[in-house]
């Protein structure tokens, strides 16, 4: 049995269903419209969030090979300096000491290094939120104009009613992306990743 209200065959009536369909349509695709730049930004600053956040862990990654080669380098040189004449001895103590001044320096510059990746892989991590609400307005409106269409086709009123619900949802996460709110269906993006 087909529950859904069929409208009489008045012009008039199944014209004005057509009229906020088509109404809502331009409205939406303005919204999408004005508002698509600010979600390529966010997408752009996500490219350079990750490309830093990744050169910065390679440069750990190098500083920390050279950490380890300076402290195996350290450790030879103690072992040889524990026999070596008293001329070889001072040069080893030398060495030793430019070692052990060089693994400190890494070992800070690695602590800095690794603040900075992890700082750069917050900020990845905040856009990636901005751009998931960016992401749901997308999908939101694209069923909300597809509904209307359909409504302008048949002429239903509820199908007129549940796109206008989706409209809603979409516009409240693109304004959300857009301000900076936090309003984040967390069950609703792990469906749709």
């Amino acid at each position: 049995m087909d529950t859904s209200i069929e409208l009489p065959n008045d012009n008039g009536l199944r014209n004005h269903l057509t009229n906020l369909a088509a109404i809502s349509i331009a409205l939406l695709a303005a919204f999408i419209a004005v508002t698509k730049v600010k979600d390529d930004n966010i997408v752009q600053a996500m490219l350079q969030a990750k490309s830093d956040a990744v050169d910065t862990w390679s440069q750990y990654q190098a500083k920390r090979l050279r950490q380890a080669l300076l402290e195996t380098s350290h450790d030879q040189a103690t072992a040889l300096r524990a026999n070596a004449p008293p001329a070889t001895a001072a040069k080893l103590d030398e060495q030793i000491h430019r070692y052990e001044s060089e693994i400190e320096r890494y070992k800070t510059e690695l602590a800095d290094l690794q603040t900075k990746a992890k700082a750069k892989e917050a900020e990845y991590d905040a856009l990636n939120y901005r751009d998931d609400q960016f992401d749901l307005c997308d999908a939101a409106l694209s069923v909300a104009v597809a509904m209307l269409a359909m409504v302008a086709l048949t002429g239903k009123r509820w199908l007129l009613g549940l796109a206008w619900v989706f409209s809603f949802f979409g516009v409240l996460m693109r304004l959300a992306g857009l301000l900076g709110w936090h309003v984040h269906p967390d069950w609703l993006t792990k469906l749709l990743t």
